[in-house]
């Protein structure tokens, strides 16, 4: 904690505020830009649950977390023309009460159209704010680090979340999901007050930024999206996906948490290599480890087949992102293109349920399986011409 002076890092803090480049402001800083989206880490446990609580079919439950991912996407894009405007903190309030309010009235909707319409809404204010959030981490000094524990809180409480909360919805229904969701953004609004004010840092006006190869930027982009949709499509409906093969939740449960804990180990691989081997071959073979992984999901009856095909894409995912963020952002170095990957990113996670939801029909999981792997492998021949370049260009 810090007087009410400036401090070494040159803000100036009020007594209950934390140094603004210390390890605990990062803490705080990865659940701001977590609580808008921390949905997409237990989605499986809300697409199961909206079957097993609401009697919804695959497919409506498959399109209500889409409609939920589709509005951040519209929210992230439309944080890219607000964050130099918005005062961040006072946003931040107004988001995050927002959100809470909207998860407690999701409790007592009922039907697939009243909670697409209100996912949707969701969505688009948690966009916003994972918008912010991330704009805040970059005006840190070490992003990367800020980043670090993004990755580290996404995956360690979606881990918690997919194994305990699917438990939960027998006995008290759907209400369990959209509270741990309430949960989260409470906690993140206490967190905001200790947050310092981070200014925006004014750049270079002399800096003439160099010209974006946007034919390259856009394989990047379409690689970005292909990656997140094959995932997520798969990911939304892994528990049905395990039921259907004979397997039991208190089993498929902690096998998706020790996933999502794993792939903590994939993000902390791309800190270590970073691109000291470049980027073309830590890429291509992680997608194609995913790839993999996936179709051994072919066997889910198998149950040692479940554990390592689960835990190798928490752990590839993990470092295959990581990869096809940074491809995108290397593009130009103000951060446009680094937001529109980010987009992409979440048009992905958003179609890759919608997709999927269209497709299963009557547990048809393994098409989706075979939906999954296609996007993989289509996905490493559209990034490697981009990949490739940059890697020469350094």
């Amino acid at each position: 904690m810090n007087s009410i002076t400036q401090n070494t890092e040159g803000q100036t803090l009020s007594h209950y505020q934390v140094a603004p480049n210390s390890d605990i402001a990062r803490v705080f800083l990865a659940f701001l830009a977590t609580a808008g989206l921390f949905y997409v880490n237990i989605m499986p446990a809300l697409v199961d649950g909206l079957i097993q609580g609401l009697n919804f079919s695959n497919k409506e439950a498959g399109l209500v977390n889409s409609a939920n991912v589709y509005g951040a996407a519209v929210g992230a894009f439309s944080a890219v023309f607000l964050v130099k405007r918005l005062h961040w903190r006072k946003a931040a309030y107004v988001l995050l009460a927002t959100l809470i309010s909207i998860d407690v009235v999701s409790i007592f909707l009922t039907t697939p159209e009243s909670l697409m319409i209100v996912r949707f809404v969701h969505g688009l204010v948690g966009g916003v704010l994972v918008g912010i959030g991330f704009a805040v981490m970059a005006r840190t000094d070490y992003p990367d680090r800020a980043f670090g524990y993004l990755l580290l809180v996404q995956f360690g409480l979606g881990g918690f979340g997919v194994m305990l909360l699917p438990q939960l919805v027998p006995t008290f229904g759907i209400a369990a999901l959209y509270l741990s969701l309430v949960a989260f953004s409470v906690v993140t609004l206490l967190m905001v007050p200790f947050l310092a004010d981070y200014p925006i840092k004014v750049p270079d006006e002399l800096a003439i930024p160099a010209a974006v190869n946007w034919k390259m930027l856009s394989l990047a982009l379409l690689a970005t999206f292909l990656f997140q949709a094959a995932n997520m499509g798969l990911y939304a409906y892994v528990i049905g996906l395990g039921k259907e093969a004979g397997l039991s939740i208190d089993f498929i449960s902690p096998t998706l948490g020790a996933a999502a804990w794993i792939g903590i180990l994939g993000s902390i691989g791309v800190i270590l290599l970073s691109t000291r081997f470049g980027r073309l071959k830590p890429l291509l073979i992680s997608i194609a480890l995913t790839a993999i992984a996936t179709a051994l999901l072919h066997y889910a009856q198998v149950k040692w087949l479940f554990i390592v095909a689960n835990c190798l894409v928490g752990m590839t995912w993990a470092f295959a992102i990581s990869y096809l963020l940074g491809l995108n952002a290397a593009f130009d170095k103000t951060g446009q293109t680094a937001a529109l990957g980010g987009f992409a990113s979440k048009m992905g996670l958003a179609s890759g349920p919608a997709i999927a939801a269209l497709v299963i029909g009557d547990n048809h999981y393994d098409v989706v399986i075979n939906i999954a792997v296609f996007g993989l492998v289509l996905c490493a021949l559209v990034a490697f011409v981009p990949t490739a370049r940059l890697d020469r260009a350094q």
